[in-house]
């Protein structure tokens, strides 16, 4: 199985594309995960999307907005109430994580491999086939 992080931004404008991959693949929504992280003593969450895999193909996206919302839970913010609201529509909880932040990282490719693994861990999607 092919798990695969794919940023869609940082949680601006393109917070929308991430609703609506939601919205439009309802029957493939596996989970909602708000990662929260601190650099530089700026408290910052990163939404994801974790979609079942395709049959054929074993391919597991990951959509994602990378550290671009303020934590929720230091600052209430409308991004992600709007993320909230998806989670009340599809009757899904957000599991919440804290991670570190892809500052930490080298590449985004290192970040991405971190974030599988915790996922995997925490039996939050499937374990390598």
């Amino acid at each position: 199985m092919i798990q695969r992080f794919i940023e869609l931004g940082e949680g601006y404008s393109d917070l929308y594309e991430l609703l609506e991959i939601g919205k439009n693949n309802q029957h493939r929504v596996m989970r909602l995960l708000a990662m929260h992280s601190t650099f530089d003593e700026k408290p910052v969450t990163s939404l994801a999307i974790v979609l079942k895999p395709t049959d054929p193909g074993d391919f597991q996206p990951i959509y994602m907005c990378r550290e671009g919302i303020p934590n929720p839970n230091v600052t209430p913010n409308k991004r992600y109430e709007l993320f909230r609201n998806l989670s009340s529509e599809l009757e899904m909880p957000i599991v919440q994580l804290d991670v570190k932040s892809s500052r930490y990282f080298a590449d985004p490719d290192l970040f991405h491999q971190y974030l599988i693994g915790i996922l995997r861990l925490n039996h939050l999607i499937p374990p390598m086939k």
